[in-house]
């Protein structure tokens, strides 16, 4: 277990000072002999705990500490390598926002502070000589895959509802399975999560859709992503009645999301690309499900929803775009295709492709053949690209200028680039200056002729 230069650093200057130090949370979890290996995850950052009170700590690294946390022990030691939080020893008192603690004792035992930690694979320390000191036994609960609250959990939920997601996001992303009274106390907690601030279940919701074993948890949980996001709740067990179609909305749905690579933009489009889908519905007089106009219903509902958690206006209209093209056929022709580049752009194109492919692997096997319509026009797309196909303004041949020296000005110069784009994407004339200029000059002067309409 190789603890960071810049991190050894800290803990032997705590040390030298007459204090303990020690590696503390999920640095240790993820640097682990026995799961490290197994999960090949470098720690993403490193805390460090001591007895040592933050007026010491701040007089040990006086030049590189920063109080960012006084009134709950924490000062940020700056290193070359990055910032580390060194946090006393503590216990946790009374909580009344479900979240953070009213007031904090300092203490001189260690396991006292691992005790208030949230999860049994959180609460174990690591010092300069490799001691490892797991008093709940989290070394055992990662050899079994189980992720396991550290005492009582419902109170370690009722005292940080947030810790419910977290837990989620653990189990996704490490690929852990809660112990049952875990699991159950998530359940009987969940509503506690309406008093989380919606950044902070934004932040951890990302990343949970983002591991590996992201499926799993929102099966396990649905009525927890409820409690944030209730237009989901139709989505379960909703029969679609179509032959395209061998599993409910929301097995589809999530499904879908772990055929996408994970990009959170694409993930959270796979997830919700058909959550307009039970207020679509309709039965034909053969049985047949139809949801039609689902896609921009989706759109709706999902934007709606991505507002309630804050995400950033440029990932919500991006992820809410391609929900409404994920149904949207795409002529597998270089006109076609030339013109959802127009549209989209390279970027979020290729991210539709993804969700295009991504939702037909969770439809019937029987329906896979569209994979290779999807190919065909990702083969056009990257044709077009290596040919520096045009198909945006700052591709264009002609500039706002050239169209000024021609006289025209105000509106008429935007109006006249946008007529000149639509041309070359739909292949009418080249993107070449000289023929878009005479085009120009040409419907000018037959606009003259003919005279106010």
């Amino acid at each position: 277990m190789k603890i960071p230069e810049d991190v050894q650093a800290i803990l032997r200057t705590l040390e030298s000072a007459g204090h303990e130090a020690w590696c503390v949370g999920g640095c240790v979890r993820d640097t682990l002999p026995s799961r490290g290996r197994q999960l090949g995850r470098a720690p993403e950052d490193w805390d460090v705990t001591t007895s040592a009170r933050p007026e010491k700590t701040l007089a040990l690294f006086w030049d590189r500490a920063e109080p960012t946390g006084l009134r709950h022990g924490t000062v940020t030691v700056k290193t070359p390598a990055g910032p580390v939080e060194v946090t006393t020893f503590r216990i946790d008192g009374t909580y009344h926002d479900h979240r953070r603690p009213d007031s904090v004792a300092f203490t001189n035992s260690l396991e006292e502070d691992l005790a208030r930690r949230d999860f049994t694979v959180n609460a174990m320390a690591l010092n300069l000589r490799g001691e490892l000191r797991d008093p709940f036994g989290g070394q055992e609960d990662l050899e079994r895959n189980t992720l396991r609250c550290v005492g009582d959990p419902d109170r370690r939920f009722q005292e940080d509802a947030l810790r419910i997601l977290r837990g989620m996001r653990f189990a996704a992303v490490l690929g852990l399975e809660e112990d049952g009274e875990t699991g159950r106390a998530m359940e009987r907690n969940r509503e506690l999560l309406r008093s989380i601030a919606p950044e902070r279940v934004r932040a951890e919701l990302v990343k949970l859709l983002c591991g590996r074993r992201a499926r799993d948890v929102l099966d396990r949980h649905p009525l927890v992503v409820g409690v944030f996001w209730p237009e989901v709740l139709p989505m379960l067990q909703f029969d679609q009645r179509n032959v395209h179609h061998c599993y409910d909305v929301w097995d589809h749905s999530t499904i879908a999301m772990m055929e996408t690579p994970p990009v959170p933009m694409l993930r959270c489009a796979a997830l919700l690309h058909d959550v307009g889908k039970p207020s679509s519905f309709t039965l034909d007089e053969a049985g047949v499900g139809h949801f039609y106009g689902h896609a921009k219903a989706s759109a709706s509902l999902a934007d709606a929803m991505l507002r309630r958690l804050r995400f950033s206006n440029d990932f919500r209209e991006r992820t809410v775009r391609l929900i409404e093209w994920h149904d949207r056929d795409i002529p597998r022709t270089d006109k076609g295709v030339r013109r959802a580049l127009r549209a989209l752009g390279e970027e979020d194109l290729r991210l539709l492709l993804d969700l295009k492919r991504a939702d037909n692997l969770a439809q019937a096997p029987a329906y896979w053949g569209r994979q290779a319509e999807i190919q065909k026009g990702e083969d056009i797309l990257n044709r077009l690209l290596a040919e520096d196909a045009c198909f945006s303004l700052r591709q264009l041949a002609v500039r706002g200028g050239d169209l000024l020296a021609l006289g025209l000005g105000g509106p008429a110069v935007g109006a006249a680039l946008e007529t000149l784009l639509e041309k070359v994407v739909d292949g009418a004339l080249p993107n070449d200056r000289t023929v878009l200029l005479e085009y120009l000059q040409k419907t000018r002067e037959a606009d003259e002729e003919r005279g106010p309409a």
